[in-house]
């Protein structure tokens, strides 16, 4: 099964927007994942990765968490 790795700023203020991919995560998929797991970063971060897949970078996508969950649909 697949682990799902949420990397986000703790000084930007990211743990909410993190939570909300993880909460839509685990309601969408639940069953399907072994985990969804979040990790503390800097630096702007907001990184979601499936088995060291980026699926998202807050970087080069705009924060839509629909859009993140047909990411992660996208790679099961």
């Amino acid at each position: 099964m697949t682990v799902v790795e949420i990397e986000y700023c703790v000084p930007c203020g990211f743990l909410e927007r993190a939570e909300s991919i993880q909460h839509a995560l685990l309601e969408n998929f639940g069953q399907q994942l072994d985990g969804v797991l979040l990790q503390t970063g800097d630096h702007g971060v907001l990184q979601v990765r499936m088995d060291e897949t980026l699926v998202y970078d807050k970087q080069e996508d705009s924060y839509d968490v629909d859009e993140i969950v047909r990411s992660v649909r996208n790679e099961l």
